[in-house]
C-alpha cells in the first residue's frame, strides 16, 4: 500500500478474517490468493493436511472451496449492509490430491447485480457458486456446487 487511506487488498482482508473467525482454516494453511469483484481463488498446502492413505484429507478440499463464497461476497457486495452464509455444499472428488491445491470460483456482473438487488429488496438472496479445485499440475481433483445466501444485516432497535 502506498497511501494511508487505501483499503487493504481483499485477499488480505480474507486472510486476516480466517485467522480470527475460522481458526481451523487458518491452521490448515488456507490462504486467499486472489480476491476481486466476482472472483476468488484460495490455496492450501498438502503438508499437514494428509489423511490415512497419503493424499489430502477430504475435509480440507471441502474447506478450500467453501471459503470462496465468503471471499467473493466480501469483494462484490456492500459489507456494511450484507453478509454471506453457506446453505448447502456438494463436492465431487475426481482424483486424489497429493500437492498443494487451488480452488477458484466466479460470478458474472449480471448475477452480482441480481443478488444485490434481491437482497436489498427482500433481505436475502440465494446464489450458486461452482468451484474447481486443481493440484499444482492443473489436474482437477474436485468440484463443488455451493448454495450461498447473501443476507441483510438486521436493523437493531427498529
Amino acid at each position: 500500500m502506498t497511501g494511508t487511506n487505501e483499503a487493504p487488498p481483499f485477499a488480505d482482508i480474507i486472510n486476516g478474517t480466517l485467522e480470527l473467525a475460522i481458526p481451523i482454516a487458518h491452521k490448515m494453511g488456507l490462504k486467499a490468493v486472489e480476491v476481486r469483484r466476482g472472483f476468488a481463488a484460495t490455496t492450501v498446502p498438502a503438508e499437514g493436511n494428509g489423511n490415512h492413505f497419503g493424499v489430502m484429507y477430504s475435509g480440507v478440499l471441502f474447506t478450500v472451496a467453501e471459503i470462496l463464497g465468503g471471499a467473493i461476497a466480501v469483494a462484490s457486495f456492500d459489507n456494511s449492509r450484507f453478509y454471506p452464509l453457506v446453505k448447502d455444499m456438494q463436492i465431487a472428488f475426481k482424483r486424489p490430491a497429493k500437492t498443494e491445491v487451488r480452488a477458484e470460483a466466479s460470478l458474472d456482473d449480471a448475477e452480482i447485480e441480481r443478488i444485490a438487488e434481491q437482497a436489498a429488496a427482500n433481505g436475502k438472496s440465494d446464489f450458486v457458486l461452482n468451484a474447481t479445485i486443481t493440484d499444482t499440475d492443473g489436474t482437477i481433483v474436485a468440484t463443488t456446487r455451493g448454495l450461498y445466501q447473501l443476507r441483510a444485516h438486521s436493523k437493531q432497535g427498529m
